[in-house]
């Protein structure tokens, strides 16, 4: 059987009936080729047996035993109680969930070996819920330690063992990596690596097994990483292969905008611009991610592109994830490049009727910029020319609408850009089919921020710092996890510190913004904010990013253990952007977990925001910071970004050598990995 446009086999079916197969589905076992990678999440030991007499509490072992009494007792609960014993001693086998083919297997005089954790009793030693299998007398012991697989309900470990056993038999192990590269990447062969990691034999080390760092493990984790590499590298190229506008500016209406700016650009954003520019010129589409840490100047980059669009010819989106971030962005980008002559329009969702049409008749007439939200890529929207979708916060759009606003016009170039830095490890695995820039030097005037930990007994301490902040003639936010009060979650909710402080300070101004307000609605009270006429704006996280008041000096954060690192440093970075000594106050209610101690603890030692993402990978793992990419990009198994960094840099080097001198092993190696699902990349 082959594929469409390749010779290459197709690694069979799974042979197995009906009702297998659909569990076999469920995760993610299609084919032969699929139980070959389907790898045990740990191993046991039933190698050998160890007299009941010498198991010893917390150890998991085998025992091999006599059943001599078996009850089912209803207090305190319903369970079933077995007893029995070898000749050093006797042990309780307890089952708080069971079939009536378990009890007969479990039947007084049955010879059984059970493998389980060995604890204290009330009855002395016992296991809970423990493996067991009946065996005749002398039957012999398996010759290699015990895979444990994961699995789903109703299927078993030993049926899974059964079945990838005989796929190691008849499956394809053939090698995918050219054995001048394994030998000089020290890696072994590929057959030996899966056989030793599904029946490693006895003595193997267990810990190593399960640091996964063997170098079994380590041939495993490479082939998964070069798979993931090789996808994203031939969706990269295959990008290369489509037309897209060429973008060669007929006047430097780029330079007319920065002879009007009161600054000038960072060494970062020059080499960002130019980038990008060199990108808009190229006859086939752009895919840049820009990336820089908060307030690093992603915004002025975006522009200027969008100004070599427009002095082409050509029309600029920018589209954003919230009403209240694509409003900032669009009364930006109107007050500098209006004055230039730059029509900019402007759609979202609260647009009333008449406005909508007008800013849809302006699109579909060529308005050269158009700022919005998620209401861009909706039906009736038209672009005359769309030469430029410029998508911020990327990672808060899945992979259907990005593809949405490419298709509002033809094969447009792409500039998307992400405020929440992305360790290098994570930007070179999942974002490798896209070129990627970082901003990584701060505009100049940006103050330090000082942050603090604030128990939350302490609270009235902290009204008293915004009475004083306020007195010097600052302004401050006071941020909260939630709109009103839940019963899952008893927070203080943004309701009713906006009521508390507004008793509490009396003499100042404070004002509430939420998702739930109206559009109108929470534009008049960030106007109100912005224009200095609120002294406090109590909110939800609607302004954790875009958002640009000088004036706010102080950001208090309640309950900022509920509250993820990126949100945190993102909402630290909305103060210290203007000429004032900045602090974050970081309100935390008792007893706090290891999790949130550790977040806490990260975000109070550190202000670079590169730093907070590495260690905030360290805890979450990669796939919130893929966010709805993931949906396009598979998230590895095995490998570790942190631990197997070499790896991935291997890798890149190797996946775009393999593509040029080895296609063939190449398609072999990405059909064994990824199967079918490498068709999602291609989006």
């Amino acid at each position: 059987m082959t594929t469409s446009g390749s010779s290459l086999p197709v690694s069979p079916p799974i042979r197995a009936g009906e009702a297998l197969r659909k569990k076999l589905a469920k995760i993610g076992l299609h084919s032969e080729a699929d139980l070959l990678v389907h790898l045990p999440l740990r191993y046991e030991d039933e190698t050998r047996i160890t007299p009941v007499g010498r198991a010893l509490g917390g150890e998991a072992v085998q025992v091999e035993v006599v059943v001599h009494s078996n009850e089912v007792q209803f207090r305190p609960r319903r369970q079933m109680i077995v007893r029995a014993a070898d000749t050093s001693g006797e042990i309780t086998l307890r089952f708080f969930s069971f079939y009536p083919s378990q009890q007969a297997t479990l039947s007084e005089g049955s010879r059984i070996r059970a493998f389980g954790e060995v604890r204290g009793g009330f009855f002395g030693n016992e296991m809970v819920h423990p493996r067991f299998r009946k065996v005749g007398e002398d039957e012999p012991l398996p010759g290699q330690l015990t895979p444990i697989y994961p699995t789903t309900a109703g299927l078993a470990n030993s049926a899974l063992q059964k079945l990838i056993g005989q796929a190691l038999v008849a499956g394809d192990l053939s090698e995918t990596l050219p054995e001048d590269l394994r030998r000089r990447l020290k890696l072994p062969g590929l057959a030996r690596s899966l056989r030793f990691l599904h029946t490693p034999p006895p003595g193997t080390d267990l810990d190593t097994l399960h640091a996964r760092n063997h170098p079994a493990w380590r041939r495993v984790k490479f082939d998964e990483v070069l798979a993931q590499q090789l996808s994203l590298r031939r969706a990269y190229l295959a990008r290369r292969e489509q037309g897209a506008p060429v973008l060669v500016a007929q006047e430097d209406l780029g330079a007319r905008l920065l002879d009007r700016l009161p600054f000038a650009l960072t060494g970062a954003q020059l080499r960002a611009m130019a980038e990008i520019a060199d990108d808009l010129g190229q006859p086939y589409p752009m895919q840049r991610l820009l990336q820089g840490d908060v307030g690093a100047g992603k915004t002025i980059v975006a522009a200027l592109a969008a100004c070599q669009a427009i002095s082409a010819g050509w029309q600029a989106a920018f589209m954003a994830p919230t009403e209240i971030l694509a409003e900032q962005h669009y009364l930006k980008l109107k007050e500098w490049l209006e004055p230039l002559g730059v029509h900019v329009a402007w759609l979202s969702g609260s647009l009333k009727s008449k406005a909508r049409r007008e800013q849809l008749a302006a699109t579909a007439a060529g308005a050269q910029l158009v700022v919005g939200t998620h209401a861009l890529i909706q039906e009736g929207v038209d672009f005359a020319r769309l030469g430029l979708a410029i998508v911020d916060e990327q990672h808060r759009f899945g992979v259907a609408q990005r593809l949405a606003l490419r298709k509002k016009g033809d094969n447009p170039h792409q500039l998307m850009m992400s405020a929440t830095p992305i360790p290098r490890t994570l930007a070179m695995s999942y974002y490798a089919d896209l070129d990627v820039t970082v901003l990584d030097e701060l505009p100049p005037g940006r103050t330090p921020i000082k942050t603090r930990l604030v128990a939350d007994s302490r609270r009235q301490d902290v009204v008293g710092f915004i009475r004083k902040h306020v007195e010097e003639g600052r302004q401050a936010y006071w941020v909260c996890p939630l709109i009103e009060e839940s019963e899952a979650l008893q927070l203080q909710t943004a309701q009713d510190i906006y009521e508390q402080l507004s008793v509490d300070l009396p003499e100042l101004t404070v004002g509430l913004v939420h998702g739930r307000l109206k559009a109108d609605e929470k534009q008049a009270v960030m106007a109100a904010f912005a224009a200095g006429q609120v002294d406090v704006l109590v909110a939800t996280t609607v302004i954790e990013v875009g958002v640009d008041v000088p004036n706010a000096s102080l950001m208090v954060i309640e309950h900022a253990e509920r509250f993820g690192l990126s949100q945190l440093h993102q909402l630290r970075g909305r103060v210290g952007r203007g000429q004032y000594e900045s602090s974050c106050v970081l309100i935390y209610a008792g007893p706090l977990g290891e999790i949130a101690r550790r977040r806490l603890k990260i975000i109070f030692e550190h202000t670079d925001g590169f730093e907070i993402a590495r260690q905030d990978l360290q805890i979450r793992g990669p796939g919130e910071f893929v966010g709805s990419r993931q949906s396009g990009v598979p998230l590895l198994r095995y490998a570790d970004l942190d631990m197997d960094a070499d790896l991935v840099e291997m890798a890149r080097e190797v996946a775009e050598d393999m593509l040029a001198g080895h296609p063939e092993l190449a398609e072999r190696h990405l059909r064994r990995w990824l199967g079918a699902r490498e068709e999602l990349l291609k989006s």
